[in-house]
Order: C-alpha cells, then structure tokens, then sequence
C-alpha cells in the first residue's frame, strides 16, 4: 500500500558497519553527511535522521575519528563494539541501536563502492509500500576477473545449497523498522543477514546500481572470507548438505551392495583376481567421502553447539553522538 508523504516523512538512519576504515573514513563520511542532507532538503526524510558508524574492533583510530566526526556534527552518532565480531555481528548491532529511532534504516559499507543515489529510489519504494528493498549490482566492470567471477558462484552456490539470498545483492539494503522488530526474533548467533532478510518476509523489491572501485584502504573480504561467509550462511540457513550426504550416502549403499554381489559371483564361477590397484582406488575414495560426510556433519554440531551457548553476539563498550 502506497504510503503518502505528506506528514509522513520517515526518519532515515544510515547504518554503516567500519573495520580498520582509517584511510577511506575521512573520504567516505562527509559524502554520507551530505547525501542525509540533500534528502532531509527534498522532504524524502526528516531532520532527525542520523548517520550510525559502528566500529567493530578497529585496530586503528577508526573509533578516533567516529567520535571526532560525532562531535562535529549533530547527524552523526557511533557504537563501539567490545571487540572485533566480524561484518555481520557489527551490522546487526548497528541496526538494532538504530532500530529504537528510526522508521526506516539503510544499511551500507563505508569504502565508497556502493551507490549512495541509490538511497533516492530506495526510499521511494518504501513510499510505494515496500518494506525491504535491496540494493542489487548491476555492474561489475571494476572488479577484478577473478572477483566477478568468483562472487557470482557464490551467489549461485549458496542457491544451489538452499541459503535463500538476492542475486549480486550483498549488504546495502533499505529495511522498515518494522522487519527490525521481526529480525530482533532471530535469536541464532551464526549470521548471514543476507539470507536471514528473505525468510523474514514482507513486500520487498530491488534497486540496481553500479559499483564503483573502493576509494582507499583494501577490501576487507578476500576469498578466504568470502568462502567461510558461504559456509555460514549455507549451514546456518539449510540442511542440504545433510540431505545430498543422506542422499550420497544411499547411492553408495546401493552400489555397495552391486560390488559385493559381483564378488560373491566371481568368486563362484572361479574368476576372482586379487586387485590392489583397484582396491586401493575404492578405499581412497569412499574414505575420502566419509570424512568429508563427517567434516559437514560436525561443522552442523559444532554451529548447534554455539547456539545452545546463548553467548551475546556482540557487546557495546562505548556510545558517540547526540
């Protein structure tokens, strides 16, 4: 349902998840301030919107330059996590800080790559009635060959396994404070918001822009990250890869069961030769299996076992801005 804007303006919080953003902070912040006040002009948002940086362990002067910026001016506040929790953990802690202020809150990184116009059609798609809207990339030119290639398996890969998530979408979305209240219910401490946002539900649609290169600093998410947010999301969002092991494991049974029967009759007409080529081959090879059955398996118990933990996600040691 259309929302109208008469009197009905929003509160826009911008949720920007930083780690050792020393370099790009300085570069990146005032093209955040001056977006919140160009919207907060056109009458899309109101003057109480807030620009939320949270630092997530940094071990330079991110925090530093949070609070400098926070004393500077009024729109932009920051939260301190106790420690270094990861991109995740960071953005929900952001999002639940913003979640008691705001009416709608956008999240995104703060290197520069995503397309802040973008928020424009964002928030005019929560006016249409949309209550989650992803920010979807469109275009890749300025990755690396192995870096488009290697994120478009994994969004493809995570479908394949059953983690639900938006096609080159990663973490720039708009959401209403109302999925925020729902996603509070979401209680698991394995994270990939990315999936989490499709199961909540709700209308929902997509924007696209263009990724442009970093504007400093490095990027914070190599392959070896990259494939462990996979593993996460994959385990922490489906049971796939227990149903194709279930699956393998029968198929293995049934050929299994095939092989005895052809020894057992060779052995009757008088035409067993002993193998060792052919023997090591099998054992190597079902052993191979089983461990990575069991390597999956335990990966499941282990994620059980941390949630049975009731550990918090993330700790706030400090609070900046007004």
């Amino acid at each position: 349902m259309e929302r109208k804007r008469m009197g009905a303006e929003p509160v826009l919080y911008l949720v920007i998840p930083c780690y050792n953003e020393e370099e790009v902070l300085p570069k990146t912040a005032p093209m955040f301030l001056e977006k919140l006040e160009a919207l907060t002009a056109a009458g899309q948002i109101r003057p109480e919107s807030r620009i939320l940086f949270v630092d997530d362990g940094s071990r330079d002067g991110t925090w530093q330059l949070i609070q400098a910026f926070s004393e500077k001016e009024e729109w932009i506040k920051g939260i301190s996590l106790s420690r270094n929790r990861g991109h995740q953990q960071a953005l929900l802690a952001g999002l639940m800080e913003a979640k008691q202020f705001c009416d709608i809150s956008i999240s995104i990184d703060c290197d520069g790559q995503d397309d802040i116009d973008a928020m424009d059609k964002m928030i005019d798609a929560w006016y249409q009635g949309a209550e989650v809207v992803y920010g979807v990339r469109d275009d890749r030119s300025t990755d690396t060959w192995f870096k488009r290639n290697s994120a478009q398996m994994f969004y493809r890969f995570m479908n394949l396994m059953g983690a639900e998530c938006v096609y080159n979408h990663a973490d720039y979305r708009l959401v209403s404070r109302r999925v925020l209240e729902e996603l509070e219910h979401y209680q698991e401490v394995n994270l990939f918001l990315r999936g989490m946002f499709p199961l909540i539900g709700f209308q929902s649609t997509a924007v696209s822009y263009k990724r442009a290169e970093r504007l400093a600093g490095d990027t914070h998410y190599p392959l070896k990250k990259m494939l462990a947010l996979a593993f996460d999301g994959i385990t922490g969002l489906s049971i796939r890869p227990i149903r194709l092991i279930t699956g393998a494991g029968a198929l293995f049974s049934c050929l299994s069961f095939l092989g005895v029967l052809y020894a057992i009759l060779s052995a009757l007409t008088g035409n067993a030769v002993s193998g060792w080529t052919s023997t090591m081959c099998v054992i190597c090879f079902l052993g191979g299996i089983q461990l990575l059955s069991l390597g999956v398996i335990g990966e499941y118990v282990g994620k059980t076992y941390l949630e049975t933990k009731r550990r918090p996600r993330y700790i706030i040691a400090e609070r900046c801005g007004r």
